[in-house]
Parts: C-alpha cells; structure tokens; sequence
C-alpha cells in the first residue's frame, strides 16, 4: 500500500465548529490525519489513508487484526483446489449494504468481475488480475478460478482493497462510486467536503450487534505536524499515530499513552533506472554509499526506525535479511567518477508535502550534496503525485526521478512487498508502483515461480534469490523501515495502529 510521505495522524474527539455534531452529546471522534484524500473507491487507489478511511464503511471477504492475522469478516470460510486454481467462499448470511440491498455471491460477484475487467482501468486491476472467473454457486457461496496457482490468494482477498461494494450502488453510480460509497461496515457515509473533512455516522443495522460503539467519525486533514500536536496537548486528542519527533515530549503528559509497536512500512527513495544518469548501475550504488541511514534515523524518525535490511522489511512473510550499503563517502564518490560523473550531477527529487516529507527530503538533498549530487525538492500534493507518478501512460513521458516513499504490503505476505513495486508488469501504465522502471526477467521469473508454490520452504528460497537481485540492482537508495508509534487517552480503547500504517477501530469506544 502507497504512504505518499506521510502516516496516518490523530483521532481526536472534539466538536468542529463548522456544523459537526457536539462529541460530548454523540460521542463522535473526530480523526486528523496528515494529507488529503484521492479516492474513496478501493479498487482505484494505492493510497494507505484512502483505504485506512474506507475500512470505516467498507468490509471485505477477509480482513487482518491488529497484528496482520487472518481472519474472516463477510467469509464464514473457504476450501483450496488441491492444484491451487479455485477458491470455494462460504459467505456470512443475513447481511445488508447500508442502502438496504442484499449481500450474497452475486454482490461478490459484482465486484470482482468490475475490478478484473481491464477496460475499467481501476488501480487494482493488477492485484486481482490473476483471476479468472468469479462464479455465485449460490447465494451464500461464491467460487473463484484462478489463471494459475496463487498461494497468497487468500491474503490479497484479505488486502483491505478487496471491498465489498453494493451492487445496485455500483449499478447507480458507475465511476463515480468513489464519491458515493455503500458498504456493509460498522459505519456508512455521510459527506465528503473536499479538502477538508470526511464524516461517517453509526450503522443502525449493522450485522455485528452491539457495534460500532462510538456515533460518527470525522476524518479531517491537518498536514501540519505541530497542530496536531498542539490538538492533543490541549486536550481535544483522544488518539494518534504521533509524530516522531513529538514522541518524548508526548510521554510526559499524564493522560496519555505512548504506545509503539513493529511495523511493515518501507521508505525508499526509487531511481528512475530508465533514465540517465540512474540507467547506470554503479550510480545507483553510489546513492546508497552516500546516505548515513544512521543519522537519518536520529534526524527524522526520533531512534523509531531500523536500517532497511533490503526491500522487504523483517515482520512481513517471506522477508531475508540481505544486508546493507554502509555509509562510505569515499566509494560512493570513486563509483561515480567509474561512471563519468566525478563531479556529480543535477537531478529533482520528488516526495509528498507534509512536515516529515519535507524533513526527509530535506536531509537526503544534504547528504547527496556531499557527492556532488544537486537535488532540487519538489513537494507534491496527493492527487498530484497520483497524475505524475501513477498515470504515466508512456515510459520514455515519465518526469520521475528520484522520489521518496514509503510502501506497506498489507497482505503481509512478500509477493505484494516486491510484485507491484519491482516487477516489469508493474511499470506505469500497465501496473502500480514501480516508479524505478526497473526491469529485471531473471527476477519477474521468480515472482511467478514464488506464487505457483505452496511449499513453505521452496518459497522462503525463491524469495530470497530475488530480494538478492533487487538488492544488487540497486532501483531504490534502501532507507529505513519505521516503528508504529501512537497515543491514546485514558477514555478511549479499541483502536490501534496497524503494522501496515493503516488502522484497525472495529472495536473504537469512548468510555
């Protein structure tokens, strides 16, 4: 899942003045997070915050708890093919969309067949693309065929991306469901006042009695880290993932909590190896002999991170510990000169627009400085990112550069660590994130060859042949991989900061 260069930021629960219901009279959290929205369809962004927001009026087949388990949400269960091609789902019975329509195998249906059709042209389309049918046996079971052998089928089922939309809303709508979604989820939708906040309100029929426990959730952008801070010191916060360099100054407050917690999220700055001077191997090298990943970790992430150990981070299924490019001026300048550029070059780096976008990037313009590398920032706002870097529709148009980010696999599982972001189907338009145009045919062999397999032990060696590659290869300056961190009051329970960086509140109550 795409962190464009930011996290998801406070839940707080205070009245907004702008005609937002009183917290004190319904009990609504009101959540801050750090940049702006590009879609509330699932199936047509790679953003983390979107599907985080959809998760609120959404639910899929399967889901994740808070500690990346699997677990069933509108599934009761499944049975695998032994050659691995179909998937039989037992759905749950007696449930409803909040527009009153019925779900049931041909919603699944419905749903599936819209995002695996190409000329739909939706985002995921490439998540989901190794299906081949999706068939209603009967109202409560649905049957998917798949292309070949996919063993983290059930997993990418599980990607918070694989909603459940309400056919007859899907049917009204059209394209412009991202504006008009109908769920089965806890809570339904309300309004969406673009730029500023999103709310949802308390399902009266949701399936799972006795919940949700809170009325409504606000989800308002505030990019600045210190007013979100500020927020929560006033006491208006009742939760937020924290910024990092707000962190200690937060534990000292005695109403709050400061909880951190392993995460999967990988940030990287990607070179666009199609391009000169990144087309060549020894410069790439060069970028990552040039960055102190050490003080990076002090400077923007408060001692929260670790290393990168590769492309895959440690707590996602499948990861190797392939090692590090150690902070070595001398060589990143002498694989330069190797390379024709003794004296560096100019470039642009690319990168969100938040406070700790604006700090990384920042500090990685420093440090490429000291090789002669002249970096001009270019912050960029949500959508903008998402027309500049993800609709691309030819290769040789594409402005990229260098661009930092961050990456989450939220099937926690290694294929969605490495497919959408290193394989050559994944290179705009045809894919997702693979922003370094990198293409490697050894490596998108082993990708397949991963997925075609059900051993544990066959796949564990696949995986780590190929995170050599990209190791080796270089398409990315391998940075860090952050710990969650967030706060909560005292009053209130049951939500939590994923692995992914997403968030899980089917259990969201203030006491």
């Amino acid at each position: 899942m795409r962190f464009p260069s930011a996290k998801l930021l406070p839940c707080i629960a205070f009245a907004l003045a702008a005609g937002l219901p009183s917290a004190a009279a319904t009990k609504t959290v009101v959540c801050a997070v750090a940049a702006t929205y590009t879609s509330l369809d699932p199936y047509d962004t790679n953003a983390t915050l979107d599907q985080a927001v959809c998760k609120s009026f959404y639910q899929g087949l399967f889901g994740f708890d808070k500690n990346l388990r699997l677990q069933n949400v509108l599934a009761d269960s499944y049975e695998a093919s032994k050659d691995g091609l179909t998937y039989t789902v037992k759905l749950k019975k007696h449930v409803k969309f909040h527009d009153g329509t019925d779900f049931n195998a041909a919603a699944v249906k419905a749903n599936f067949d819209r995002v695996t059709n190409p000329e739909n042209k939706l985002k995921r389309y490439s998540l989901f693309s190794n299906i081949a049918k999706t068939e209603v046996v009967n109202d409560a079971t649905v049957r998917f065929t798949l292309k070949v052998p996919f063993s983290a089928f059930i997993n990418q089922l599980a990607h918070p991306s694989a909603a459940i939309i309400s056919p007859a809303a899907l049917a009204k709508y059209g394209k412009e469901i991202g504006l008009h979604p109908v769920g089965t989820g806890p809570f339904r939708f309300v309004e969406w006042k673009q730029p500023d906040y999103m709310k949802v309100e308390k399902s009266p029929n949701y399936w799972k009695k006795g919940y949700p426990k809170v009325d409504a959730i606000v989800w308002k952008s505030v990019t600045d880290n210190n007013t979100r801070t500020a927020m929560i010191q006033a006491g208006e916060a009742s939760y937020t993932p924290v910024p990092f360099e707000q962190a200690e100054n937060l534990k000292q407050n005695p109403r709050l909590d400061v909880i951190s917690s392993p995460g999967i999220v990988t940030w990287y700055m990607s070179m666009n190896t199609a391009k000169k001077p990144f087309s060549d191997l020894r410069v790439r090298q060069a970028l990552n002999y040039a960055i102190n990943k050490e003080a990076m970790i002090k400077a923007i992430y408060y001692g929260y991170a670790e290393i990168a150990k590769g492309p895959v981070p440690g707590a996602v299924q499948y990861s190797a510990n392939i090692g590090t490019y150690p902070f070595d001026l001398a060589k990143a300048r002498k694989l330069l000169a190797e390379a024709g550029y003794p004296n560096g070059f100019e470039t642009e780096l690319w990168g969100g627009n938040n406070s700790t976008a604006a700090k990384a990037m920042t500090f990685l313009q420093q440090q490429l400085s000291q090789v002669g590398v002249k970096a001009r920032i270019t912050a960029q706002e949500p959508g903008q990112r998402v027309e500049l870097l993800e609709n691309v529709q030819k290769p040789e148009e594409a402005g990229v550069r260098l661009n930092w980010a961050g990456w989450s696999a939220s099937t926690g599982e290694a294929d969605w660590a490495l497919r959408p972001l290193f394989a050559t189907s994944s290179i705009p338009p045809k894919g997702l994130q693979n922003f370094a145009y990198y293409s490697n045919p050894k490596l998108d062999g082993l990708l397949q060859k991963a997925l075609a397999t059900t051993k544990a032990g066959e796949k564990t060696k696949i995986y780590k042949e190929a995170q050599e590659i990209i190791f080796k290869d270089a398409p990315w300056v391998f940075l860090v991989n952050t710990q969650q961190v967030y706060v909560r009051t005292k009053n209130l329970a049951g939500i939590y900061l994923m692995p992914d960086g997403s968030m899980n509140f089917d259990d969201i109550e203030l006491k």
